[in-house]
């Protein structure tokens, strides 16, 4: 009996260390987008090979997208050995009282907890980044995290108005919102182009004779009433505009409408209003939003008190009412919540909405990284009653024939992850200092971008591997510069940092020399095109950035090299595009090993700034071929001449090396970076 007991226990020795779930002394590092607001990570990870799942029957839904990931990621339910998950309601920590908090544990049973389904739903995003595959196993670290929203509103806008987009491609990027916690997807329905959504009232108002890009493309109701459901289930609400009384060529082609400021025109909106809310409730669509930003021809300007009859009529409805900020402020109006754009300020006793500066069009996706996760939404730690939250906008004015160009040129799915941090975590205030340059190597602000950057790069080779992601990691490229040297409206004059380098210069009797302080970053912005501090303060002027790039090897690498970042709004800003043997009008320049680097041979060479329908194909970096250079072993000295003047709108570069992994880019491995070498 002694003898059966012994070997008893040795059996179960054995089993212990050959079970399903094995703990690691390995400590755990995750790559969680957003990151929690409080996590604490133990020093094991757990294999398993299956799951079993028990959760409250009112969490149905959000359990099957669980059960969706979880079949994709080939992890099995099953009863032997399996890595419990409970799924449960209850009270967690939640400082700031809006929707979505929730607790996760884990250690020999993964504990899931929130007061609502949207709470479960977000803690199951982030179960989902927590899982790890290795060798045909699975993984999930010891963790306790407590999670919660920093803002009630934190969403992402789509111009559909301009460039329809299927709706195949909005729903792939709303999985995308759903997964980094976004909760409101606002789609701008209408502008100049065409009305997108179908009117069974007025028919006319998709009419190809009133659309000037892609007739015949636009959502039915049932089109439009399943992406709202799609939305829905993700914890997602959906905001429609229609956009008035400006950006209304198309309506009022449609329509024969010669002005805007009518009783008649007033009638149809109405009822148009009542058409949009009839394809959802209240309480699944909350919101109605009229745009009225923009009014600027005579046939759309309108008496002041011309909204109010359609304010009533949303109310009527049981709807709340957005409009922008600045667009036309109705006499009365006192609880319209207003969503600010540009850099306008807040409306007294308006709740808001916060999308200043914050349009993707504009940004660079290397830059614009840093400017999004340094940018404090409504200007505040957190929200509240009045400071709503904010949405990020994606405005590509130009036509675009392909719709995932839109993904690509904007770099949307880079620019989702950046802003989904700030509008979910919150930020504490470093001002704007840091939203046209990165901070100083060393400060904690560094080290907290590097950070980010390293769990970016995570989730683009793991979830967006076929999928447009334009980014890869640069924040650590230094540059000197020196400048503005006055140029006097001559962009192709030369001085003598070009034929030598050294540490001072005497230039028209002023002496320069190379700033003490290192710029970091694949692209750099010298003066900063919305004002925000930047290095350079003057209006034009050249400027020289410097540094020296070290290969193991003769090589010849990619290059993603540019001197403008080209809006992809209001037609070509800062046109008109270079010439055959420019990189840009301001006439920059790039040598390399005292070698100078061609330009690209434009498909598009020289179109005026007032082309709107012709699209991008190769204006920007990052969409286009790389350029090819040659690296030879050891250090190779980089020095770019950067004018800036007449026309020219932003005053930047980019240089940066790239690895070509088919539809993607990666980093390039092997070499390092300095300002200056030992000669």
């Amino acid at each position: 009996m002694k003898i059966w007991n012994k070997t008893n226990r040795i059996f179960l020795v054995f089993a212990l260390l050959f079970c399903v779930i094995i703990k690691q002394d390995i400590k755990a590092q995750v790559n969680l987008i957003p990151k929690p607001q409080e996590i604490n990570l133990g020093n094991k990870k757990i294999e398993f090979s299956s799951i079993t799942i028990l959760a409250n029957k009112e969490f149905d839904n959000e359990v099957a997208f669980l059960k969706q990931y979880l079949v994709k990621k080939n992890i099995s339910e099953s009863q032997i050995n399996p890595l419990q998950i409970r799924i449960r309601k209850g009270e967690v920590k939640n400082p700031f009282n809006f929707d979505g908090a929730y607790s996760l544990s884990v250690s020999d049973e993964l504990v899931l907890q929130a007061p609502s389904a949207s709470g479960i739903f977000y803690g199951i995003q982030t179960l989902k980044q927590l899982i790890e595959k290795k060798e045909n196993k699975f993984s999930i670290p010891e963790v306790e995290i407590n999670d919660w929203a920093a803002f009630k509103i934190r969403g992402f806008m789509h111009d559909v108005g301009r460039n329809y987009q299927s709706p195949k491609l909005l729903k792939e990027q709303i999985d995308v919102l759903a997964s980094y916690k976004y909760n409101v997807f606002h789609m701008h329905l209408t502008d100049n182009p065409g009305w997108r959504l179908e009117s069974k009232l007025y028919p006319e108002l998709q009419s190809k004779e009133a659309t000037s890009r892609k007739p015949g493309m636009y959502y039915t109701q049932e089109e439009m009433k399943d992406i709202i459901e799609y939305c829905r289930v993700r914890h997602i609400t959906l905001i429609p505009e229609i956009d008035i009384p400006g950006h209304t060529v198309a309506f009022r082609l449609a329509l024969g409408i010669k002005s805007m400021n009518s009783p008649d025109v007033q009638k149809i909106i109405i009822e148009l209003i009542d058409e949009l809310c009839a394809l959802a409730s209240p309480k699944i669509m909350p919101y109605i939003h009229l745009g009225t930003d923009e009014v600027r021809e005579q046939a759309e300007k309108v008496d002041k008190d011309y909204l109010v009859p359609l304010i009533q009529q949303i109310h009527k409805n049981g709807r709340q009412y957005i409009s922008w900020w600045h667009g036309i402020q109705t006499p009365g109006d006192s609880t319209s919540i207003k969503q600010l754009w540009a850099q306008y300020e807040t409306l007294e006793g308006h709740p808001y909405i916060d999308s200043r500066s914050n349009y993707i069009n504009h940004l660079d996706p290397l830059a614009g990284i840093g400017r999004l996760f340094f940018q404090q939404p409504c200007r505040a730690e957190h929200g509240d009653s009045l400071r709503l939250g904010g949405i990020l906008c994606c405005w590509p004015d130009n036509r675009v024939e392909d719709e995932r160009k839109i993904l690509q040129q904007n770099a949307v799915y880079p620019f989702m992850l950046a802003y989904s941090e700030p509008i979910w975590r919150g930020v504490k205030s470093t001002g704007d200092k840091y939203w046209a340059q990165l901070p100083p190597k060393n400060s904690l602000e560094y080290k907290a971008y590097q950070d980010f950057e390293d769990r970016i790069l995570v989730h683009r080779d793991t979830y967006f591997a076929d999928q447009e992601f334009p980014f890869l990691r640069n924040g650590h490229i230094p540059w000197k510069i020196i400048g503005p040297l006055n140029h006097k409206d001559d962009l192709s004059k030369s001085f003598e940092v070009e034929k030598v380098i050294k540490d001072n210069y005497e230039i028209d009797g002023d002496e320069f020399s190379w700033n003490k302080t290192t710029l970091n970053g694949g692209t750099i912005h010298l003066k900063h095109f919305f004002g925000f501090p930047s290095t350079v303060q003057e209006k034009k002027g050249t400027v020289y950035a410097l540094n020296y790039i070290y290969s193991d090897k003769d090589q010849e690498l990619d290059f993603w090299i540019g001197f403008h970042g080209w809006s992809r709004s209001g037609g070509r800003r800062g046109g008109p595009s270079p010439e055959l043997g420019q990189w840009h009008t301001t006439n920059p320049k790039i040598w390399v090993n005292e070698k100078e680097i061609a330009p690209p041979v434009w498909k598009q060479p020289g179109l005026a700034a007032d082309t709107p329908e012709i699209p991008f194909v190769d204006e920007d970096y990052y969409y286009r071929q790389p350029s090819k250079i040659k690296l030879k072993k050891g250090w190779n000295k980089f020095l770019l001449k950067v004018p800036h003047g007449g026309t020219s709108w932003k005053w930047m570069f980019t240089c940066v090396p790239v690895f070509v992994d088919g539809n993607n880019i990666r980093e390039v491995q092997g070499i390092k970076y300095a300002t200056e070498v030992e000669k």
